[in-house]
């Protein structure tokens, strides 16, 4: 009997920089109702690494920190989130790094506020020069596959393109090059940013991205708890049928049944 194993099993891993995980999602934890949901909404994930702001870890004697709650159970990404120069989100990560005691960063430089879009420029200085001072640098940036290649070649262990704005749950704005980044990219693809409900993370995974990192998709639900889980089996669902390959898409439909010995009057 042929039987079916999930993929956050140890048959595929996802592998960033030495480091194996077994769950290909990355969850936020800002914007829950409260910590106890955003807690729940981890677990139901069944997420190993999660991201937040350095700006929001408490680091006054840890008291009632996301350090305290959750540090035992997952891993942290600290991200450099509100930075808008190569230079605060240097300094930024390296505060993270000592506070935390970890080498891993998300780096994120903003060069439009209101837009919440990537500079690609800013985000490419930074990322050698963190990776030159030991960082694990992923960078969250354009759907762009020549700027994922540079920022890959500058030392990026993964690269983070996003789907559409941050927060505005659109989904995958452009498929074809979030496809065209996965195939070129020498790094693990984390798809971050625009998701909106299930089928987009499904979709990321089955365009061929490593990994999908969301917040607001699960913070912001109805149900948050319910949600996080839904997305965890979206991301083994997009997966499994990435690794299994799609059929071709044809214009004329094609009968699943033999045409040969058809009854005729």
């Amino acid at each position: 009997m042929n039987t079916l194993s999930p993929v956050t099993t140890t048959d595929d891993p996802l592998v960033i920089a030495g480091r194996r995980f077994e769950s290909r999602l990355f969850l936020g934890t800002a914007g829950y109702p409260n910590q106890q949901v955003m807690l729940d909404a981890v677990a139901a994930s069944g997420s190993q690494f999660v991201t937040a702001s350095v700006r929001r870890i408490s680091l006054d004697g840890y008291e009632e920190s996301l350090i305290d709650v959750l540090g035992d159970r997952v891993g942290f990404l600290p991200n450099t989130a509100g930075c808008q120069t190569a230079r605060d989100a240097i300094l930024t990560a390296e505060l993270g790094r000592e506070a935390l005691e970890t080498d891993w960063v998300k780096l994120e430089i903003i060069g439009d506020r209101e837009l919440q879009y990537p500079d690609v420029e800013e985000l490419l200085i930074a990322t050698a020069e963190l990776t030159a001072k030991g960082f694990i640098v992923l960078p969250y940036c354009t759907e762009d596959p020549v700027a994922c290649r540079k920022l890959a070649d500058a030392g990026a262990a993964a690269v983070m393109p996003l789907g559409s704005p941050i927060g505005s749950g659109l989904g995958i704005s452009n498929p074809h090059l979030i496809e065209l980044v996965c195939s070129r990219s020498p790094v693990p693809v984390v798809l971050d940013a625009g998701i909106g409900t299930a089928s987009d993370a499904a979709f990321a995974m089955e365009l061929g991205c490593s990994a999908v990192l969301l917040n607001t998709a699960v913070s912001r639900a109805d149900d948050p708890i319910r949600m996080a889980r839904a997305m965890r089996y979206a991301v083994e669902a997009g997966r499994l049928a990435h690794l299994a390959g799609r059929i071709p898409r044809r214009r004329y439909a094609e009968p699943s049944s033999p045409q040969l010995g058809l009854v005729e009057s």
